[in-house]
């Protein structure tokens, strides 16, 4: 009698390569799918690279927020800084009009590795829950732009500044397509690296992660930089695309972590891939064109994100082990 070791058939091995996105990636089909439905043009590539550029900056916060999220915290001050380094770039070309767009983008990514770094800092040295810290960071932000401004922002982005959020390389690429894809390749580097293995256990258990010789702080605190920059580079493409406004990233935090969860990523934290993460941000903007293409009222995407987080999260909480328990019992019937 011989015995051959068993090859996993190609189907199941693309469900273990999909992992806990499979539910995300299938939406994203279905609502693409939707739309070439209600809209024949749409995948007309002007208009659909249009749509990738529009989804861009969601789609790079929704990677940073990812970040925090799964390590065990929360960033709500994302849309902050968003806001903030839009309202920022503008005063600074006001004061200083011949800087290089280069020099202005560098200190908005600075700024806001500096507010990801006190979030951090805040949140592992002083125990501060990073729910009132970055909830916090949020108020603090939002005040002293309003401060500043008067909350009527004065000044005018240049041309070159803006070229990343609304011009195209080659004539027919937009910028921010490529500094999404960017952003996502170093994304899914960075967690294929001994920093997110550590991050996932740190998510999952920090003790067990401490007692494994994992520098928790230090992991969480870098999580808290990654984002606070990943809500820098998305300020530059919101500014680049619609200008300056005081309300340039309002409500974004609560789109990024809508679109974490949408994409199966556990809000305690362990579990959960980036990759799905932005393509819950995907499936979140193409629900919103979906909605506005079947007349539906802008006002209800707050609705939506709260039904897909309640959702979401109770599904992942449910009980699904018993499940499987029956429906794998002897006879191949519920017991």
């Amino acid at each position: 009698m011989t015995t051959a070791t068993a090859t996993p058939a190609p189907y199941k091995r693309l469900v273990a390569a999909l992992g806990t996105g499979i539910p995300v990636y299938a939406l994203l089909v279905v609502l693409l799918l939707a739309l070439a439905a209600t809209d024949p043009g749409f995948y007309e590539l002007d208009r659909f690279l249009a749509f990738v550029k529009r989804a861009a900056p969601l789609v790079i916060l929704a990677a940073g927020q990812y970040l925090v999220i799964v390590s065990g915290e929360f960033d709500l001050s994302v849309g902050a800084i968003v806001t903030a380094g839009v309202v920022v770039a503008a005063q600074l070309y006001g004061s200083f009009p011949d800087a290089h767009w280069l020099v202005i983008s560098l200190a908005l990514v600075l700024g806001g590795a500096v507010v990801g770094l006190a979030n951090g800092l805040i949140t592992t040295a002083l125990r501060v829950p990073s729910f009132i810290t970055t909830l916090g960071m949020m108020l603090i932000l939002e005040g002293a732009v309003f401060y500043w401004t008067g909350g009527s922002p004065k000044g005018v982005l240049p041309e070159d500044f803006r070229a990343l959020g609304r011009n195209s390389a080659f004539d027919w690429l937009p910028w921010a397509v490529l500094v999404c894809l960017a952003v996502g390749a170093f994304a899914v580097w960075l967690m294929r690296r001994d920093y997110g293995r550590t991050l996932l256990a740190t998510g999952d258990s920090e003790r067990t992660a401490a007692l494994s010789g994992v520098r928790v702080h230090r992991v969480r605190v870098v999580a808290f930089v990654l984002s606070g920059v990943a809500a820098a580079l998305a300020a530059i493409l919101v500014g680049g695309f619609s200008g300056v406004s005081a309300q340039a990233g309002r409500g974004l935090e609560f789109e990024a972590i809508t679109a974490v969860v949408l994409g199966g990523v556990v809000l305690g934290g362990g579990r959960g891939s980036v990759v799905a993460a932005m393509a819950g941000a995907f499936s979140l903007q193409a629900l919103f064109t979906l909605l506005n293409l079947q007349g539906v009222s802008g006002a209800l995407e707050s609705t939506v994100q709260g039904v897909i987080v309640i959702a979401a999260v109770g599904l992942g909480a449910a009980n699904w082990s018993r499940i499987r328990r029956r429906t794998d019992s002897p006879g191949g019937t519920p017991s």
